[in-house]
C-alpha cells in the first residue's frame, strides 16, 4: 500500500540537499570543532560557516546564533537564561509552558481564534517581568500570533521578549522584532538534534548548561558540527525557495479545506479567522473521535496528527484547543492535517477521500452523532 505523509509540523523528512550537505561532513570532517589541530580546524570552519548562513537566513551577526539541541531547548535557553517573571499565553508549546511553570508566569488567554490580544499581553505586566514569551505561529492550528505588536510594548516596557518560531520559519517572513527567537532543525528539513536561538547583541542571558565554553559560553558542550551544517543548508534552501513554497503548499491546503468542507456536513476549520500558516489546517468532525480517525487515516496509508507530537499518548485533549474555547469533546474531536514538501495535488485529492470514507463509517458508528 503506498502511505502518504500529512504530518509536516511534527517532523520533515531530510531533504535531498541537506542530506548531500551533511554526508560528506559524517564521513571526513569529524574533529571536535575545539581542537587545535588539522582536523579540529576543518570542523571549526565548518561549524563557522553554518552560523553565517544561519544568521544570513535572519538577517543577524553570526555571533548573534546559539546551536542547540532543538527547539525546546532554545525556548529552555531563552526563558531560564532570562529569569524572573515571564509572561506568556495559554496556547503555548509544552517546551515553553513547561519552562515558565518552573518559575513565577502569568499566563494570557487567547480568543476563539487562539489568537492572544497584545493589550491583554501589556495588562499581565508587572514591575517585576523580567520576559515576554509568545510564540509566532501556533504548531496545532497554524494560527499566527501579532509578534511585531507584542515586541513594541516589550521594548516600551523594558522587558525582554521571547518567540518560539519553530512552525513559522520557512512558512511565513520572518522580520525579527524581538531579541530572542528559537528554531529547530527537524521542522525545515534538517536533522533532528539541532535547532538555534537568536540572541541579539547587548542581550544578557544566563547559561542553561556548564562545562565547556563553547557557543560564547552561552552552551556548553561538544558542538554538532554535522547538525549545524544540515540546518545551515535547510536554512540556505528557505531563503531561496521558502515563499514560493509556502505559497504552492497554501493552495493545496485550501484544496484540502475545500474538499472536505464541501462534501462532508458538519466540519469545522479552528482557527478560521486568524492568520494561519499556509500548510496548516485543523479540522473538527463533529461525531467523530480523533483516535478512532487517526487510526482509519493510517489504514487507508496517510498519516496525520491529533495535536503536537510531543503530546501523543496524552490522555489529555488538546491545552490548544481548549484554549480557544473548544469542550473536551470537541478538541477530542480535531485532526492537525500539515502539509509539506512532498506532497501533490494528487495526494490531497486522495486524502480528501480517505477522509470523506473515514468520517462517514465512523459516524455511523458513534453514539453521540445524529
Amino acid at each position: 500500500m503506498e502511505r502518504f505523509y500529512f504530518d509536516h509540523n511534527a517532523t520533515t523528512p531530510i531533504s535531498p540537499e541537506v542530506l548531500e550537505a551533511m554526508l560528506p561532513v559524517m564521513t571526513e570532517v569529524y574533529g571536535n570543532a575545539s581542537s587545535m589541530h588539522h582536523f579540529g580546524q576543518a570542523a571549526r570552519h565548518k561549524l563557522d560557516s553554518a552560523r553565517r548562513q544561519v544568521a544570513q537566513m535572519f538577517g543577524a551577526l553570526p555571533e548573534e546564533i546559539v546551536f542547540t539541541s532543538g527547539g525546546t531547548e532554545a525556548d529552555n535557553l531563552a526563558i531560564f537564561g532570562v529569569g524572573g517573571h515571564v509572561v506568556t499565553t495559554a496556547v503555548e508549546h509544552p517546551a515553553v509552558l513547561g519552562a515558565a511553570a518552573q518559575m513565577e508566569a502569568t499566563v494570557v488567554p487567547v480568543d476563539g481564534r487562539g489568537v492572544v490580544d497584545p493589550d491583554a499581553i501589556r495588562r499581565a505586566l508587572r514591575p517585576d517581568t523580567k520576559l515576554i514569551s509568545v510564540m509566532h505561529a501556533n504548531n496545532e492550528t497554524g494560527t499566527i500570533q501579532p509578534v511585531d505588536d507584542i515586541a513594541r510594548i516589550a521594548t516600551e516596557a523594558g522587558v525582554v521578549m521571547h518567540s518560539d518560531g519553530v512552525q513559522a520559519i520557512g512558512k511565513i517572513p520572518v522580520q525579527l522584532s524581538m531579541p530572542l527567537y528559537a528554531i529547530s532543525g527537524h521542522k525545515i528539513g534538517a536533522p533532528k538534534g539541532v535547532g538555534a536561538l537568536y540572541v541579539r547583541k547587548g542581550t544578557r542571558l544566563k547559561a542553561m548548561m556548564y562545562g565547556g565554553r563553547h557557543e560564547r559560553e552561552r552552551r556548553a558542550g561538544t558542538e554538532n558540527v554535522v547538525g549545524a551544517v544540515g540546518l545551515a543548508r535547510a536554512a540556505q534552501w528557505v531563503m531561496e525557495y521558502g515563499i514560493a513554497e509556502a505559497t504552492r503548499v497554501g493552495e493545496l491546503r485550501d484544496q484540502l479545506e475545500t474538499g472536505i468542507l464541501g462534501r462532508l456536513p458538519n466540519v469545522h476549520v479552528n482557527g478560521l479567522g486568524a492568520p494561519r500558516t499556509s500548510n496548516t489546517s485543523n479540522l473538527r468532525f463533529d461525531g467523530i473521535d480523533s483516535d478512532a480517525m487517526l487510526i482509519a487515516l493510517d489504514l487507508r496509508g496517510f498519516a496525520v496528527s491529533s495535536g503536537a507530537a510531543c503530546s501523543s499518548g496524552a490522555p489529555e485533549p488538546s491545552h490548544v484547543l481548549l484554549a480557544m474555547g473548544l469542550t473536551r469533546e470537541q478538541a477530542r474531536s480535531s485532526i492537525r492535517f500539515s502539509l509539506g514538501r512532498t506532497n501533490t495535488a494528487e495526494q490531497v485529492d486522495a486524502l480528501i477521500e480517505a477522509v470523506i470514507e473515514s468520517v462517514a463509517h465512523l459516524r455511523k458508528l458513534s453514539p453521540t452523532y445524529v
